[in-house]
């Protein structure tokens, strides 16, 4: 017997809750029936129906209930709606635009499933709604647009691809793209936006061209695509192209296409050009100058910052839409704390201090740069909600104020609080590992990397290039390098960075020629790696030739480390005539460290004049620093001009000046074990004594010499070798020998240069043992093996 047929709409009390069984659907209850669900902004609202539907012509009642959707009367339609005796396409279409207006888009996917039961077949726009709904899922919804033969349909398809690549679903996308027998200018934008996304730039200009060939006009929409690829590849050319291409396709000038324009612009460092099409537009908007204020935040161009920000003040612009991040973002990177504390008291004022994560984030990041670490923390504490972007800015920043010992125990407060790391919080503290040299630490983070899924940001990846060289893991670090699926400029400057702390001039130079055969340009930091690099191998000729590679063929402005390389490597090489002329030459004025790299350069030679020179120099700018008394005194002593030492010594005692203490540490079993000269505090200070014994024999028997210039007091010989024994990093490596397996390789860090006798020392121990033996003091990395250096006995 056949089922009896389901019960009238039209016979149902209003607001049944009977259920139609399988044929019919009961919609989803309204909240209220006397209050809106939003404000009738929209239009105003019509008459409200009776419980009886007021007309029967689907027309009519499809008009009604469009505009109680406009005026935000989700109550009245929905009484309607239940009234009509007669629905199509059209009305289910409106009620599910209308919920999803709302936001109660699980309602409207209701009506849809609702409209199905029912029997009423979609028309493409009740397809092309339903794929916009948020948290639609597209792969389940495609098949009923073939079921319904819309699989045809340039509107819907449309509407599919873009709802795939919105999707991140970009291979089934390019499906539906490649089946479409006819494509528009949307069609062209939806796939370009989708590659862009993705980071295919390269796809998305071929698709451009294809676009263009077909005769296709491109629209608004075209244009500010376009211009996104060609910003994301940095390519001037195709932009400019684009520009031009814009100006001839449009009569009327387009400020969201101009805002494009600008933002190109801006991220081909085009300040420029920038400008001119800014002062042009037309008309513009809050973007226009949020826009343009990045751009010169990022350039520190305070002034114009400032200017720009007081003229949308003035233009009116609604205050939560100035760009306050940018203009913190400026007052750190100045840095100039009375910026940052007065657009802090404008957000104090609008509310916005606390509340707004990328404003508190800003504030947190101003004040840590600004080195006002207590600022900061209480920003970030009187966070109501913190996400990750907060803990990272909180933990780069007690990296940047070098307090490392705080951000790793701030990384381990965030894990406890459930939150997950991202790429820049582990490149911070990656970055604070490197600078405690704790190499476990280092090696646990590169673990659980690979375990959170960011091995392959190129971010991470470059930080723990640079972690592994600064623990004194060279191979490793190098192997990273090898290992990581992608690489940037940053990638590569930190492996010519690793090959120069080594000393190892002519891999860091091959490195960089093969970062040019890889097409990437060399910046400031690149050429800072490189002239280090000659500096710590004694090349002047090529120092000298990679300064002028990087001023005329690079257009690139030396900074004041670049000439304080070449003025080292000049002064190591003994050409104090071209020292001279950088002095002169340099547009800056000289700082302690290029006089402390000169008073270097006079030690090796023994230049007593340019000595005498340098350190005047010195004691006037940092008159309570010991350095250049101390080298003065050993220049002096090694020419044997013992009343001069003797004179430095006590102008250095009558001021107070006191030398900086040697000391030197080692990371055994995850631990840190630190270590003084003549160090007696040690548990195991007798069994080291005992090593060191057992050492000095063998290598007396290799005819080892002290070295007693390194010990240049006025006391006798006796107490010189005395003295010489107990060197802060000969008791960490005695240490280390005890309380580590044979062949294991031994890293020691240094807080001072290692002297002379040292050197030779850990020489013959790293041959007698047979151990590889890193130590990092001030100035660079030295690796010994087998009785040598690799920085070939200079520095």
């Amino acid at each position: 017997m056949p089922p009896p047929p389901p019960p009238s709409p039209s016979s149902l009390p209003r607001h049944s809750t009977l259920s139609w069984s399988r044929w019919t659907w009961t919609p989803p209850p309204i909240a209220s029936t006397s209050t809106p669900l939003s404000p009738a902004a929209a239009a105003p609202a019509p008459a409200r129906c009776s419980t009886k539907c007021p007309t029967e012509n689907v027309f009519s009642l499809n008009r009604i209930l469009s505009g109680y959707s406009k005026s935000g009367d989700l109550s009245a339609a929905h009484d309607l709606f239940l009234a009509s005796p007669h629905r199509n396409a059209v009305t289910w279409t409106i009620m599910m635009s209308a919920h999803a207006a709302a936001g109660r888009g699980s309602d409207a996917f209701s009506f849809f499933r609702g409209m199905l039961r029912d029997g009423v077949t979609p028309d493409r726009v009740t397809v092309s709604t339903v794929l916009n709904l948020p948290g639609c899922s597209v792969p389940c919804l495609h098949p009923f647009a073939i079921k319904f033969g819309f699989d045809t349909n340039v509107f819907v398809c449309n509407t599919l691809l873009d709802a795939y690549c919105k999707h991140g679903l970009l291979a089934a996308g390019r499906r539906v793209f490649l089946e479409m027998p006819n494509k528009d200018s949307v069609t062209y934008n939806a796939m370009m936006t989708g590659c862009s996304k993705e980071g295919l730039q390269t796809e998305a200009l071929e698709l451009f061209a294809a676009m263009r060939r077909a005769g296709l006009p491109a629209s608004h929409f075209t244009f500010s695509s376009i211009l996104s690829v060609a910003a994301a590849m940095a390519h001037l050319h195709i932009g400019c192209q684009v520009h031009a291409l814009v100006v001839r396709s449009t009569s009327e000038s387009n400020v969201f296409v101009n805002n494009s324009l600008l933002d190109f612009y801006s991220k081909c460092d085009r300040l420029g050009d920038m400008r001119r099409l800014f002062d042009e537009m037309p008309e513009r908007d809050n973007v226009s100058y949020n826009v343009v204020i990045a751009s010169y935040a990022w350039n520190q161009c305070a002034g114009t910052v400032l200017r720009l920000f007081r003229e949308m003040q003035k233009l009116g612009f609604v205050r939560q839409a100035l760009p306050y991040a940018s203009t913190l973002s400026l007052a750190g990177s100045l840095p100039h704390v009375q910026i940052g504390k007065q657009i802090h008291a404008q957000l104090i004022l609008l509310g916005l201090a606390s509340d707004e994560d990328p404003l508190g984030n800003a504030l947190i990041d101003m004040y840590s740069k600004c080195g006002m670490l207590d600022h900061a923390k209480s920003s970030f504490f009187n966070k109501s909600g913190k996400s990750a972007i907060s803990w990272t800015a909180m933990i780069t920043g007690y990296v940047q104020n070098g307090q490392h010992e705080k951000a790793l125990r701030l990384f381990c407060d965030m894990r406890r609080a459930g939150l997950s790391p991202d790429r820049v919080t582990f490149s911070s503290v990656i970055k604070a590992s490197s600078s405690l040299a704790m190499i476990g630490l280092g090696r646990q983070l590169h673990s659980y990397l690979i375990r959170s899924g960011h091995r392959s940001s190129v971010f991470s990846g470059s930080a723990l290039v640079d972690m592994y060289a600064k623990c004194g893991c060279l191979d490793e670090s190098l192997q990273t390098f090898d290992e990581m699926p992608e690489r940037n400029s940053i990638s590569w400057n930190a492996v010519i960075s690793a090959y120069a702390h080594y000393g190892q001039a002519k891999n860091a130079i091959k490195m960089f020629e093969g970062m040019l055969y890889c097409g990437f340009n060399p910046d400031s930091v690149t050429f800072l790696s490189v002239l280090a690099a000659c500096s710590r191998n004694g090349l002047a000729d090529e120092c000298r030739k990679y300064f002028d590679l990087m001023k005329h063929h690079y257009n690139i402005c030396p900074w004041k480390e670049h000439y304080s390389c070449v003025i080292d490597t000049f002064g190591r090489a003994g050409c104090f005539s071209d020292v001279q002329k950088m002095l002169v030459e340099m547009p800056f004025k000289s700082d302690p460290i290029i006089w402390t790299s000169i008073l270097h350069s006079c030690r090796i030679h023994g230049n007593q004049d340019l000595a005498r020179v340098a350190a005047d120099k010195l004691f006037s700018m940092e008159p309570t620093d010991a350095t250049p008394y101390v080298i003065l005194s050993n220049i002096y002593a090694k020419a044997g001009l013992w009343e001069d030492a003797a004179h430095v010594k006590k102008i250095m005692r009558d001021k107070g000046v006191r030398k900086e203490s040697g000391y030197s540490w080692v990371e055994i079993k995850q631990k840190i074990y630190s270590f003084s000269s003549n160090d007696q505090t040690n548990p195991m200070i007798d069994e080291i004594k005992d090593e060191l014994e057992r050492l000095y024999k063998e290598m007396d028997k290799q005819g080892y010499k002290p070295n007693t210039s390194c010990a240049l007091h006025l006391v006798d010989d006796e107490l010189k070798l005395e003295s010489l024994k107990y060197h802060s990093e000969k008791l960490a490596i005695a240490f280390a020998l005890i309380n580590t397996q044979p062949g294991t390789p031994i890293r020691i860090m240094k807080n001072l240069t290692t002297c002379l006798d040292c050197h030779a020392v850990i020489k013959m121990i790293s041959k007698i043992v047979n151990r590889d033996i890193v130590v990092r003091d001030s100035r660079r990395f030295h690796h010994f093996k087998d009785g040598v250096c690799s920085c070939g006995d200079y520095w």
